[in-house]
């Protein structure tokens, strides 16, 4: 049987920019991503502590050290700038592997920094 387990938690960022106009998707500081170990096009969740919306989405690598946390085309809706969101990523694994797996959980500093 396999078990869908929280791969990653990037814990309280503050999105730095919205943008309608973009095709779509949540820019991440690439340190970040690294950080985490997401990949560039990942599927993640994006929960927004100010409103409380939830949206699913997929991301594109920012600048390295550059504390972008940006949502882009319809997820542009969901959030404004200055609002803290939760990023989680999800993985499957194999029952027994799951068990004893352990998520990569970052709590970045101010202005969404490692």
């Amino acid at each position: 049987m396999w078990i869908c387990v929280l791969k990653a938690k990037i814990h309280r960022v503050r999105i730095t920019q919205v943008d309608l106009d973009y095709i779509g998707s949540l820019t991440l500081d690439g340190e970040l991503m690294e950080a985490a170990g997401l990949l560039p096009f990942e599927q993640v969740h994006v929960l927004n502590l100010n409103t409380g919306a939830r949206l699913e989405t997929y991301l594109i690598e920012g600048p390295r050290g550059s504390g972008v946390v940006g949502l882009n085309g319809p997820a542009a809706r969901m959030g404004m700038v200055g609002d803290l969101v939760i990023i989680l990523a999800y993985t499957w694994l194999p029952e027994a592997e799951a068990r004893t797996y352990q998520p990569k959980i970052l709590f970045p500093k101010e202005g969404n920094r490692l």
